[in-house]
């Protein structure tokens, strides 16, 4: 087969790949069919097919790909600088999609559309971040903020400017989500304690700390698991022997 040939047999490979998702979606694909297609945008006259599979073999997942890093995925033989500009743009416009679809929506309805937003947004990150979702008073979502990153503690999430955040926003409510790096979804003292202080100190300003959600493999959230219960009632308490 001449060079010719094997252009016209790839570009008929990559049409049919389209084709399938113009007619029904991504129902079907394989992650490296889903990988090659993308990585097509990127580079559309290269055979992509053996780069998907490469990347897919050394991050271990789909969603690992799209969370490695630039030089990391440029190591991947036949994807450069277009393929990983490809990949981290997806990544971004998915994250921004995500987050303004949730804009004004209540979040009673909309509980799992927030998980897959922070599941989408601090799944994978080596670091540990700290998000605040804002709300109306009728539960309705605002807007969206990282507000600190690295070790998250007391000490890195500064309440007083959480606070002064909730209070510009003019939120009535907050949920709080972090990240754990290591996946596991067991909250730690630290964490407890964190939540404890936030609860305490928006008791006092009036604002409703609805849960706390841990992302690692999969979404751990504080109030499903009872423990904002036992938050208002410890704080509850408390305020009774402050009185």
């Amino acid at each position: 087969m001449d060079k010719e040939e094997w252009q016209k047999k790839g570009e008929g490979h990559r049409q049919r790949l389209r084709d399938r998702f113009l007619a029904r979606g991504l129902d079907g694909f394989t992650d490296a069919e889903v990988l090659e297609l993308l990585l097509t945008f990127g580079t559309p006259r290269t055979d992509c097919k053996e780069a998907a599979r490469a990347a897919l073999a050394e991050f271990g997942s789909f969603a690992a790909v799209f969370e490695a890093s630039i030089p990391s995925l440029q190591k991947i033989q036949g994807v450069g600088p277009k393929n990983s500009f490809a990949i981290h743009f997806v990544q971004e416009v998915a994250r921004r999609y995500l987050k303004e679809r949730l804009s004004g929506k209540r979040y009673l309805h909309s509980s799992a559309e927030v998980r897959d937003y922070l599941l989408h947004s601090l799944r994978g990150l080596k670091k540990e971040v700290f998000t605040v979702i804002f709300l109306d008073s009728s539960h309705a979502i605002i807007d969206s903020e990282v507000v600190a990153e690295g070790t998250i503690n007391i000490n890195t999430v500064y309440p007083r400017e959480l606070m002064s955040r909730a209070l510009e926003h003019n939120a009535a409510a907050l949920i709080v989500a972090h990240n754990h790096p290591s996946g596991s979804l067991d909250p730690s003292p630290q964490d407890r304690h964190l939540t404890r202080t936030l609860y305490l100190l928006c008791s006092l300003m009036q604002i409703q700390l609805l849960d706390h959600l841990i992302i690692g493999d999969g979404s751990y959230s504080f109030a499903d698991h009872g423990l904002m219960t036992e938050l208002q009632q410890e704080c509850r308490e408390m305020m009774e022997k402050l009185h």
